[in-house]
């Protein structure tokens, strides 16, 4: 059952990513975007770091977190199986080019995460009780006035959850402590039931739960793996250039 899955999954996965079709639309709207926007990605940096900070953060705004606590709820999907695992992978696939266009469609797809989160923000509902809920699904909805198409939109994200919304990451976890503890990953299931009531206690207690341990659990990912990266750097420093001309070479060749 699962070989099937899985063959299934790389039959529609080839016939999706292989289409120039595909990798057109993605770095063509992160570009168009990019240009209408000014280069929001540096023009807007100073002002997302003030946000961060707090600095135009008011008791009476609307919304359930806080900038930052938002920021590290969104951050909490991608520390560790983005940029580890999912590059890692792309490396060991593509080769040491993959890195640069990796490098390419991050810049590009700041401009489009921004108009994302924009949209995400003008088309989303407040209940009465303060309540929110937004997303691609409301901004199809309420702003394109696609129902149709953001009921399709919310079942696939539904359906995607069970994939790479969990899946990815137990077996990252369980390959990685299987490679620290040699005969760990014989416990895969012990170690999936555990990470699940794990993160069962969190969901249980809502988004502000939510926000509130990715917050006090992301900064210090995200300290460990920057302080993890320079080390790394630091120690191979002088393998530094003749990477990056490989890098470059691999890319453009």
């Amino acid at each position: 059952m699962i070989e099937q899955l899985t063959e299934l999954s790389g039959r529609i996965s080839g016939l999706i990513w292989t289409s120039p079709v595909t990798l057109m639309v993605l770095l063509g709207t992160g570009l168009y975007l990019t240009i209408r926007m000014g280069l929001i990605q540096i023009r807007g940096f100073r002002h997302s770091l003030d946000l961060v900070r707090g600095r135009y953060s008011h008791p009476e705004d609307v919304g359930e977190v806080s900038h930052f606590q938002a920021l590290s709820t969104a951050l909490s999907a991608t520390v560790g199986t983005g940029n580890i695992a999912g590059v890692a992978t792309a490396i060991s696939l593509g080769g040491p080019g993959a890195l640069f266009w990796m490098w390419v469609t991050a810049f590009l797809g700041m401009a489009t995460k921004f108009t994302e989160c924009t949209l995400a923000l003008k088309f989303r509902e407040v209940d009465p009780d303060g309540t929110v809920a937004g997303g691609p699904m409301y901004t199809l909805a309420n702003g394109l006035k696609m129902r149709r198409l953001a009921v399709a939109f919310a079942t696939f994200a539904m359906i995607a959850s069970f994939g790479i919304g969990n899946m990815v990451q137990a077996n990252s976890v369980v390959d990685g402590l299987g490679y620290i503890w040699p005969g760990l990953e014989q416990q895969a299931w012990w170690l999936g039931l555990f990470m699940a009531l794990g993160v069962g206690l969190v969901i249980i207690g809502g988004v502000r739960r939510i926000a509130r341990v990715a917050s006090a659990l992301v900064p210090f990912m995200a300290i460990l793996y920057v302080s993890g990266a320079i080390m790394v750097l630091v120690q191979h420093y002088a393998e530094i250039p003749a990477t990056l001309g490989r890098i470059l070479n691999h890319a453009l060749n």
